[in-house]
Protein backbone atom coordinates (compact mmCIF):
# COMPACT_ATOMS: atom_id res chain seq x y z
CA UNK A 1 0.00 0.00 0.00
CA UNK A 2 1.59 3.27 -1.14
CA UNK A 3 2.43 5.89 1.31
CA UNK A 4 1.01 8.43 -0.57
CA UNK A 5 -1.67 8.78 -3.13
CA UNK A 6 0.00 8.71 -6.82
CA UNK A 7 -1.75 11.94 -7.46
CA UNK A 8 0.21 13.96 -4.87
CA UNK A 9 3.46 12.11 -5.67
CA UNK A 10 3.35 13.16 -9.02
CA UNK A 11 2.26 17.40 -8.04
CA UNK A 12 5.70 16.75 -5.97
CA UNK A 13 7.94 15.07 -9.12
CA UNK A 14 6.32 17.73 -11.25
CA UNK A 15 7.92 20.74 -8.83
CA UNK A 16 11.18 18.75 -7.70
CA UNK A 17 11.59 18.70 -11.92
CA UNK A 18 10.54 22.37 -11.86
CA UNK A 19 13.36 23.65 -9.26
CA UNK A 20 15.89 21.54 -10.79
CA UNK A 21 15.76 23.00 -14.10
CA UNK A 22 15.64 26.10 -12.83
CA UNK A 23 19.22 25.15 -11.31
CA UNK A 24 20.37 23.13 -14.19
CA UNK A 25 19.59 26.09 -16.38
CA UNK A 26 21.83 28.63 -14.47
CA UNK A 27 18.30 30.96 -13.55
CA UNK A 28 19.23 29.92 -9.92
CA UNK A 29 23.23 30.27 -10.17
CA UNK A 30 25.37 28.00 -7.20
CA UNK A 31 25.11 29.92 -4.33
CA UNK A 32 22.14 31.94 -4.75
CA UNK A 33 19.64 31.94 -2.52
CA UNK A 34 16.19 30.77 -4.11
CA UNK A 35 12.78 31.89 -3.64
CA UNK A 36 11.16 31.45 0.22
CA UNK A 37 8.77 28.76 0.95
CA UNK A 38 5.47 31.39 0.27
CA UNK A 39 6.97 32.69 -2.77
CA UNK A 40 7.73 29.33 -4.39
CA UNK A 41 3.70 29.08 -3.17
CA UNK A 42 2.39 31.51 -4.84
CA UNK A 43 4.83 31.10 -8.44
CA UNK A 44 3.80 27.40 -8.59
CA UNK A 45 0.46 27.46 -7.43
CA UNK A 46 0.60 24.55 -5.39
CA UNK A 47 0.06 24.11 -1.30
CA UNK A 48 2.72 24.65 0.84
CA UNK A 49 3.52 21.12 1.95
CA UNK A 50 4.13 20.14 -1.86
CA UNK A 51 6.73 23.14 -2.09
CA UNK A 52 7.87 21.80 1.48
CA UNK A 53 8.31 17.94 0.16
CA UNK A 54 9.87 18.90 -2.98
CA UNK A 55 12.49 21.45 -1.20
CA UNK A 56 14.01 18.56 0.96
CA UNK A 57 13.94 16.08 -1.66
CA UNK A 58 16.48 18.05 -3.76
CA UNK A 59 18.49 19.31 -0.68
CA UNK A 60 18.50 15.28 0.03
CA UNK A 61 20.23 15.12 -3.25
CA UNK A 62 22.55 17.91 -2.59
CA UNK A 63 21.48 20.74 -5.01
CA UNK A 64 19.97 22.50 -2.31
CA UNK A 65 21.08 23.49 1.05
CA UNK A 66 18.53 24.55 3.48
CA UNK A 67 20.16 26.98 6.38
CA UNK A 68 17.81 27.51 9.18
CA UNK A 69 17.22 31.20 9.72
CA UNK A 70 18.35 32.49 6.36
CA UNK A 71 16.85 30.29 3.71
CA UNK A 72 17.29 27.66 1.03
CA UNK A 73 20.56 28.25 -1.21
CA UNK A 74 22.00 26.58 -4.55
CA UNK A 75 24.52 24.04 -3.15
CA UNK A 76 25.15 21.84 -6.98
CA UNK A 77 23.99 22.20 -10.46
CA UNK A 78 23.14 18.44 -10.34
CA UNK A 79 22.77 15.32 -7.91
CA UNK A 80 26.25 14.34 -9.22
CA UNK A 81 27.55 17.54 -8.41
CA UNK A 82 25.78 17.63 -4.93
CA UNK A 83 27.56 14.39 -4.37
CA UNK A 84 30.82 14.67 -5.13
CA UNK A 85 30.51 18.58 -3.24
CA UNK A 86 29.89 16.89 -0.05
CA UNK A 87 32.22 13.96 -0.36
CA UNK A 88 35.10 15.75 -1.00
CA UNK A 89 34.71 19.14 0.68
CA UNK A 90 37.07 18.46 3.46
CA UNK A 91 39.54 17.20 0.65
CA UNK A 92 43.72 18.70 0.88
CA UNK A 93 43.41 21.46 -1.52
CA UNK A 94 46.47 20.05 -3.66
CA UNK A 95 44.45 16.99 -4.76
CA UNK A 96 41.22 19.53 -5.79
CA UNK A 97 44.29 20.85 -7.62
CA UNK A 98 45.89 17.47 -8.90
CA UNK A 99 42.96 16.43 -10.38
CA UNK A 100 41.72 19.49 -11.86
CA UNK A 101 44.78 19.76 -13.66
CA UNK A 102 44.80 15.69 -14.96
CA UNK A 103 41.13 16.45 -16.51
CA UNK A 104 42.50 19.56 -18.17
CA UNK A 105 45.39 18.58 -19.79
CA UNK A 106 43.98 15.71 -21.18
CA UNK A 107 41.18 17.92 -22.33
CA UNK A 108 43.06 20.50 -23.88
CA UNK A 109 45.07 18.07 -25.74
CA UNK A 110 41.50 16.80 -27.51
CA UNK A 111 40.66 20.55 -27.87
CA UNK A 112 43.13 21.12 -30.21
CA UNK A 113 42.69 18.19 -32.31
CA UNK A 114 39.05 18.57 -32.27
CA UNK A 115 37.91 22.00 -31.60
CA UNK A 116 35.61 24.03 -34.56
CA UNK A 117 35.46 27.24 -35.75
CA UNK A 118 32.66 27.66 -33.09
CA UNK A 119 34.48 26.35 -30.13
CA UNK A 120 37.60 28.82 -30.86
CA UNK A 121 35.17 32.16 -30.76
CA UNK A 122 33.73 30.99 -27.47
CA UNK A 123 37.30 30.69 -26.22
CA UNK A 124 38.46 33.98 -27.28
CA UNK A 125 35.21 35.78 -26.33
CA UNK A 126 35.48 34.29 -22.87
CA UNK A 127 39.29 34.28 -22.62
CA UNK A 128 38.57 38.02 -23.09
CA UNK A 129 36.00 38.24 -20.29
CA UNK A 130 38.15 36.35 -18.13
CA UNK A 131 40.80 39.43 -18.48
CA UNK A 132 38.22 41.84 -18.05
CA UNK A 133 37.35 40.31 -14.96
CA UNK A 134 40.56 40.81 -13.75
CA UNK A 135 40.93 43.93 -14.99
CA UNK A 136 38.06 45.07 -12.69
CA UNK A 137 39.61 43.85 -9.74
CA UNK A 138 35.80 41.53 -8.80
CA UNK A 139 37.94 38.11 -7.33
CA UNK A 140 34.33 36.76 -7.37
CA UNK A 141 33.38 37.76 -10.85
CA UNK A 142 37.15 36.88 -12.16
CA UNK A 143 36.78 33.05 -10.66
CA UNK A 144 33.62 32.40 -12.60
CA UNK A 145 35.19 33.50 -15.58
CA UNK A 146 37.96 31.61 -15.20
CA UNK A 147 35.72 28.43 -14.20
CA UNK A 148 33.73 29.48 -17.41
CA UNK A 149 36.73 29.33 -19.61
CA UNK A 150 38.44 26.13 -18.60
CA UNK A 151 35.28 24.96 -19.29
CA UNK A 152 34.64 25.37 -22.66
CA UNK A 153 38.34 24.36 -23.45
CA UNK A 154 36.93 20.97 -21.95
CA UNK A 155 33.84 21.23 -24.02
CA UNK A 156 36.00 22.01 -26.79
CA UNK A 157 37.59 18.43 -26.74
CA UNK A 158 34.11 16.64 -27.51
CA UNK A 159 34.17 14.04 -25.32
CA UNK A 160 30.84 13.54 -23.41
CA UNK A 161 31.97 11.63 -20.51
CA UNK A 162 34.85 14.35 -19.76
CA UNK A 163 32.66 17.45 -19.95
CA UNK A 164 29.60 15.91 -18.24
CA UNK A 165 32.42 14.33 -15.30
CA UNK A 166 34.05 18.16 -15.29
CA UNK A 167 30.59 19.58 -15.44
CA UNK A 168 29.73 17.78 -12.08
CA UNK A 169 32.95 18.73 -10.15
CA UNK A 170 32.67 22.42 -11.59
CA UNK A 171 31.58 23.57 -8.24
CA UNK A 172 34.24 21.99 -6.28
CA UNK A 173 36.69 23.37 -8.47
CA UNK A 174 35.18 26.79 -8.04
CA UNK A 175 35.16 26.22 -4.53
CA UNK A 176 38.82 25.34 -4.27
CA UNK A 177 39.95 28.47 -6.66
CA UNK A 178 37.37 30.79 -4.82
CA UNK A 179 39.85 29.72 -1.65
CA UNK A 180 43.23 29.67 -3.40
CA UNK A 181 42.51 33.39 -5.40
CA UNK A 182 41.36 34.66 -1.80
CA UNK A 183 39.08 37.95 -1.40
CA UNK A 184 41.78 39.94 -2.92
CA UNK A 185 43.53 39.65 -6.70
CA UNK A 186 46.99 40.59 -6.68
CA UNK A 187 48.97 40.57 -9.40
CA UNK A 188 51.93 37.51 -8.55
CA UNK A 189 48.51 35.59 -8.94
CA UNK A 190 47.95 36.63 -12.16
CA UNK A 191 48.23 33.82 -14.93
CA UNK A 192 47.78 34.76 -19.02
CA UNK A 193 46.05 32.08 -20.20
CA UNK A 194 46.09 33.27 -24.20
CA UNK A 195 48.86 30.42 -24.83
CA UNK A 196 46.77 27.76 -24.15
CA UNK A 197 43.91 28.97 -26.62
CA UNK A 198 46.31 29.74 -29.10
CA UNK A 199 47.94 26.26 -29.45
CA UNK A 200 44.27 25.27 -29.08
CA UNK A 201 43.95 26.97 -32.25
CA UNK A 202 47.09 25.89 -34.13
CA UNK A 203 45.86 22.18 -33.24
CA UNK A 204 49.27 21.87 -31.16
CA UNK A 205 48.26 19.12 -28.68
CA UNK A 206 51.47 18.77 -26.61
CA UNK A 207 51.38 22.74 -26.13
CA UNK A 208 47.78 22.98 -25.00
CA UNK A 209 48.25 19.81 -22.73
CA UNK A 210 51.57 21.32 -21.10
CA UNK A 211 50.03 24.66 -20.27
CA UNK A 212 46.38 23.37 -19.29
CA UNK A 213 48.67 21.36 -16.76
CA UNK A 214 50.24 23.95 -15.53
CA UNK A 215 47.91 26.64 -14.51
CA UNK A 216 46.24 24.68 -11.40
CA UNK A 217 49.58 25.50 -9.41
CA UNK A 218 50.13 28.94 -10.44
CA UNK A 219 48.21 30.76 -7.57
CA UNK A 220 48.84 29.74 -3.59
CA UNK A 221 46.73 27.43 -3.02
CA UNK A 222 48.49 25.21 -5.28
CA UNK A 223 51.36 24.34 -3.55
CA UNK A 224 53.63 24.93 -6.35
CA UNK A 225 55.94 28.24 -7.17
CA UNK A 226 54.15 31.63 -8.17
CA UNK A 227 54.66 32.80 -11.14
CA UNK A 228 54.83 36.84 -12.69
CA UNK A 229 52.13 38.62 -14.61
CA UNK A 230 54.63 38.18 -17.92
CA UNK A 231 53.87 34.71 -18.29
CA UNK A 232 51.99 33.82 -21.66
Amino acid sequence: MPLSSPRRSALVDQVITQLRNQITSGEWPVGARIPTEPELVELLGVARNTVREAVRALAHNGLLDIRQGSGTYVLATSELAGVMHRRFAGADPRHIAELRSTLESSAARLAAERRTERDLDQLDALLARREEAWRSGDAELFVAADVGLHMAVVTASHNEVLVGLYADLGDLVADWLRADVGPELTPQMHLDHARLIEAIRRGDADTAAAEAAGYPFACRGGGGPQVSPARG
